[in-house]
């Protein structure tokens, strides 16, 4: 289906939401579900704080629900029958620039147009080269993010039908295969995990990039 990805998209929103709101309302005794959801706000408040600092917690409910979107994403494909939304260039490219546009929107929104100035580098005769190479270095941030993730979730897809299509047409590989493919199936789940990061991680870092600049 040409845009299935779309459909696995929603998949993700939808599963995303539901563990959201199976978490409930905050008590005094949470249950180790709870427990685990305000962990994972807890990580995602530290990583902000880390790179921006007190003010980059405003922007906790982008990064987290990035993150849970772009890991259930990235789970999708591990599912027999479904495909990872974040497989398509389209889905990744989407989210990016949602970041893209977004840590501009805030860049001059805290620094107003003095928020350029970074874009000019120290020298003032060398103003026009470094804004040509700042440009181009920003509007390959959504690129290199999308393609980083496409790669990986495609790559990984790929090697995991492979391998299973060999368990299944060629029996005698079978005392070998069982092992490879739990290797690769662990090897898949572990970088689920570091490419969710990294998305998140990057998008952090952009943001504080355009935050951090003072007028001068």
């Amino acid at each position: 289906m040409e845009y299935s990805h779309v459909v696995y998209g929603l998949i993700a929103v939808a599963v995303a939401i539901a563990v959201i709101l199976k978490g409930g309302k905050p008590s005094l005794k949470p249950t180790k579900y709870q427990a685990l959801l305000e962990g994972y706000l807890r990580f995602v408040r530290n990583m902000l704080i880390e790179n921006i600092g007190e003010k980059g917690l405003k922007y906790t409910p982008l990064i987290a629900t990035i993150g849970l979107f772009v890991f259930f994403g990235n789970l999708l494909g591990m599912v027999p029958g479904f495909e990872a939304p974040t497989a398509n260039i389209n889905t990744n490219l989407a989210i990016a620039l949602l970041v893209f546009f977004y840590y501009h929107y805030e860049g001059i929104k805290e620094n107003g147009f003095a928020y350029f100035k970074h874009f000019m580098g120290p020298i003032p005769l060398m103003a026009p080269f470094f804004f040509i190479v700042e440009v181009i270095s920003h509007i390959a941030r959504p690129i290199t993010l999308s393609l980083r993730l496409f790669a990986n979730m495609k790559a990984g897809a790929l090697l995991l039908i492979t391998l299973v299509s060999l368990v299944i047409k060629n029996p005698f590989t079978l005392v070998v295969s069982p092992v490879v493919l739990i290797f690769v199936i662990a090897i898949k789940f572990l970088a689920i995990f570091i490419q969710t990061y990294i998305f998140m991680i990057l998008s952090v870092v952009y943001l504080a990039g355009a935050v951090a600049h003072e007028e001068h």
